[in-house]
């Protein structure tokens, strides 16, 4: 079986069938009035005869845009970044971009691979959330002082000069555990992530001036930590079995992603202890699995989707303000969030 490939039509082609010239040709296709009805209707018609396409590179080339952006995600398959993706492509779409879609894996170094391809790819911008041990911003930098716009979203580095998009996690997290001390949990412990990413940071310092501020020991060790990577579930489970060994009196736990806190109801399911009787639990995020794991699970809702859009239409806006030579303000943009009630925690509302 042989298969064959047509090149594509040229302006030349059509030129030489009609025997005009190829800039007669362009003018023609694109309506200039300086070309005559009957040349731009020979022009027309052979075109759409021929199935000629315009040469999109070359069209963006000389308009000095590729009409893409970079996007460069830790993990596809979480239900947060999958949505935050559908946000972006939709908004990206409606505006006439491709995206391409990078993932990290958690990888500081694979993440700056990821930023040195962009790059050499002449994006007209790029969207990232941070791997979690992203501890050094120079690639970052880089973007910025190659005059790249460059927009940050969820896992963000407070020290990059750039606008981004979040949510106020440590209102988030200081909600999620008011919400158990309100329901009468006492002794409260956190499953945190990591130390190095700022969400992390940020959802257990407001886990701990809820505490604080009710006038609840903080204690060191009800916090555990987390890595947040394709062990999470399981890392809920581990976590779980070993926070019933050292405290089995805590009655309430934050968990800083609904993953883990699934992990952990699995774990507790297992061994007999009753949610919410014996123990509360909150998550993070509003995964779909949240809502039909048993018991289902109280969590705090996070726009991902909202989020992704967000972030498309704060970058378009300082693509096109560097291309109209308009001066770059950088902005935060705070998304709000939700607590969604649900069985794994008491109401008394």
């Amino acid at each position: 079986m042989y298969l064959y490939f047509m090149k594509p039509t040229t302006l030349k082609e059509i030129a030489d069938k009609l025997n005009i010239s190829t800039s007669t040709v362009s003018k023609a296709l694109k309506n200039y009035p300086d070309v005559s009805k009957k040349t731009k209707d020979l022009v027309n018609d052979l075109a759409k005869t021929l199935n000629y396409k315009p040469n999109a590179f070359a069209l963006n080339l000389r308009n000095k845009e590729s009409k893409t952006i970079g996007l460069i995600i830790p993990e596809i398959v979480h239900h947060f970044f999958s949505s935050v993706i559908k946000g972006i492509v939709s908004e990206a779409e409606e505006n006439g971009y491709l995206v391409i879609i990078l993932q990290s894996n958690e990888s500081y170094e694979l993440e700056k691979k990821q930023i040195d391809l962009l790059l050499s790819q002449q994006v007209d911008g790029i969207l990232i959330s941070l791997a979690n041990n992203t501890d050094d911003f120079t690639h970052l930098n880089e973007v910025i002082a190659q005059d790249k716009p460059l927009v940050m979203f969820d896992k963000i580095a407070k020290l990059v000069r750039c606008s981004k998009v979040i949510i106020d996690d440590r209102k988030a997290a200081y909600d999620a555990t008011q919400h158990l001390i309100d329901s009468g949990c006492k002794k409260i412990a956190h499953f945190r992530g990591p130390h190095l990413a700022q969400n992390a940071i940020d959802r257990f310092l407001g886990y701990k001036k809820a505490l604080l501020d009710n006038h609840l020991p903080f204690d060191e060790s009800l916090v555990f930590f987390c890595q947040c990577d394709d062990d999470s579930f399981e890392e809920g489970v581990q976590n779980a079995q070993q926070l019933l060994k050292d405290h089995n009196d805590v009655d309430g736990i934050f968990i800083t992603n609904d993953l883990i806190a699934i992990g952990a109801i699995s774990a507790f399911n297992k061994l007999h202890i009753k949610i919410p009787e014996q123990i509360a639990i909150v998550g993070f995020s509003n995964w779909l699995m949240s809502a039909v794991i048993s018991p289902s699970l109280t969590t705090v809702d996070q726009p991902g989707f909202l989020m992704g859009k967000t972030a498309f239409k704060q970058l378009y806006k300082e693509i096109k303000d560097r291309k109209a030579n308009r001066p770059i303000l950088f902005e935060e943009i705070i998304l709000p969030t939700f607590l969604i009630k649900r069985a794994s925690t008491k109401h008394r509302d």
